[in-house]
Parts: C-alpha cells; structure tokens; sequence
C-alpha cells in the first residue's frame, strides 16, 4: 500500500506533497529535518493522506496534485481525503 500525502507546517502554513509507503517514519523524517525541502520549516502534520494499490498509481496523483495548487480545489475535490484540520 502507498499513500499520497500533503503536510502542512504549523509555523508557515505551507504545504508539501509526497508519497511513501510508510505515513508515521515519513512524517518523523520530515519533522527530523531530514529532508531538504522542509527542514527548519515545521512542525509539519498530515491534513491529507490518500491510499494506492501501487507506486506507479500513488506517484501519478501525486504529480496531479503538485500540478493544481489550488488549495481551495483540492479542499473541495478531495474532502474525504482531508482531515478536519486540513478543511
């Protein structure tokens, strides 16, 4: 299983999207500054997570959703995705 996530940081309120077969090491690693694109940004929080049957199908929607930045569209289409913090 693999799942699409979007995070947000508490401190900027920006998002970041990903996708990773392992939700609670992934955020940890985001959170560690372990990644560069958001280190010394956080906290970070998941207000999205999507699962996929498969890699190839996680990084396609991924792409998507990086492509729309909208964050009022993505709100809207993918709802049932958000967590309540996210809405």
């Amino acid at each position: 299983m693999y799942f699409v996530y979007i995070i947000e940081s508490s401190s900027s309120g920006k998002w970041y999207y990903g996708y990773t077969r392992d939700l609670i090491q992934r955020l940890e690693s985001h959170n560690a500054g372990k990644n560069i694109s958001t280190a010394g940004r956080g906290p970070w929080s998941y207000i999205f997570q999507r699962p996929f049957a498969s890699d190839k199908e996680a990084l396609s929607f991924e792409n998507y959703l990086k492509k729309s930045r909208n964050k009022h569209y993505l709100r809207t289409k993918f709802s049932a995705y958000f967590t309540k913090a996210g809405l």
